[in-house]
């Protein structure tokens, strides 16, 4: 098998949606600069950018991020950029696949997600409603970009548990191969099994990362490499995994990254940021969760985040978002 290509029947199947859609495959094959002749060899493979930048042309075609695979519904284009700006923001994991399945909601499509959480795991479960054409194709694609999408997010590989899907393997293997773990087919449900420590993962991106990320997210959703995030996603995975609410020494993180002192802080700037700023921000998300914590007292909350005072939290919670705690709690809640 070989991850830099795509057997020939995913291509027969992209273009088959896109027929149902009125495009003509000799015109779309012609426009992506694809020999028509390897729709008849079985056991053709297409090479992965080629089939990213066929399946990029359907989309802008069709002006359907569904490609026309969503049986009549249609996905305007722009709309998972809008889901994707709804949940950057958020200051958990956990928070993000919520707002996002709340997101699709709003929408009529065929298969929604949701979140629930089961002793020490959390199962972001994929439902369907009525007869959905391609179901299974939908299914493997849905599984496969929401975790791509989730591991961008915290800026790491998310190694799930195991994988369950409730139809029968239609590859030989070949889309299972893609995940580091389990995958388990035929099973009573279609849903990706995460350890519940990946619920309280704070996010690494931010906005200015997302927009970049956007210019190009199918190909760095499909080809991206997870493990390269930014500086920025690199540091807080680091003070994340390792100190927690504890901020390490910028030596310390320069000696993390192999970097010189100089080097780090130059490669920030470019990436505008510093190490403050950093800190300030995984202060700001940390804080937001607790604050999301009823049990928990701001004066409680302001010791987790190494204040010994309140004030001083009130006057840094202010500064970073414009809103006292309490305040920013109440909406929080409400």
């Amino acid at each position: 098998m070989n991850p830099r290509s795509i057997p020939v029947k995913q291509v027969l199947l992209l273009l088959e949606a896109a027929k149902r859609s009125g495009l003509s495959t000799e015109l779309l094959l012609r426009e992506c600069d694809i020999d028509p002749a390897i729709l008849a060899d079985p056991e053709a493979r297409l090479d992965k950018r080629a089939f990213i930048h066929l399946m990029l042309t359907v989309m802008r075609r069709t002006e359907d991020e569904f490609m026309g695979f969503g049986s009549g519904r249609v996905s305007k284009p722009g709309t998972f950029s809008m889901m994707a700006h709804a949940v950057i923001n958020c200051a958990t994991l956990e928070q993000a696949i919520r707002r996002g399945g709340k997101f699709y909601e709003l929408f009529d499509y065929a298969i929604q997600s949701r979140l629930v959480h089961q002793e020490d795991a959390a199962l972001i479960q994929f439902v369907s409603r009525g007869e959905v054409p391609f179901r299974p194709q939908i299914m493997e694609a849905v599984v496969f970009l929401t975790l791509r999408f989730l591991s961008w997010l915290v800026g790491q590989q998310i190694v799930p548990k195991r994988i369950n899907l409730d139809f029968a393997s239609m590859d030989d293997g070949e889309f299972a191969a893609q995940f580091p773990c389990q995958v388990h087919y035929q099973r009573g449900g279609s849903e990706i099994v995460l350890d519940s420590r990946y619920m309280a993962m704070p996010l690494v991106q931010n906005q200015l990362s997302l927009s970049k990320f956007l210019k190009a997210s199918l190909a760095e959703l499909m080809d991206g490499d997870i493990e390269n995030a930014s500086l920025n996603a690199q540091i807080r995975n680091i003070i994340s995994q390792e100190f927690g609410n504890h901020f390490p020494d910028f030596a310390v993180i320069c000696e993390k990254l192999a970097m010189t002192p100089q080097t780090l802080r130059r490669r920030l700037k470019d990436e505008h940021t510093s190490y403050q700023e950093i800190k300030d921000t995984i202060r700001k998300d940390a804080s937001i969760f607790y604050l999301s914590r009823p049990e928990l007292t701001i004066d409680e909350i302001a010791l987790l985040m190494g204040f010994s005072e309140a004030s001083s939290f009130h006057r840094a919670f202010k500064k970073w978002t414009g809103k006292t705690p309490s305040a920013y709690r109440q909406e929080l809640l409400g």
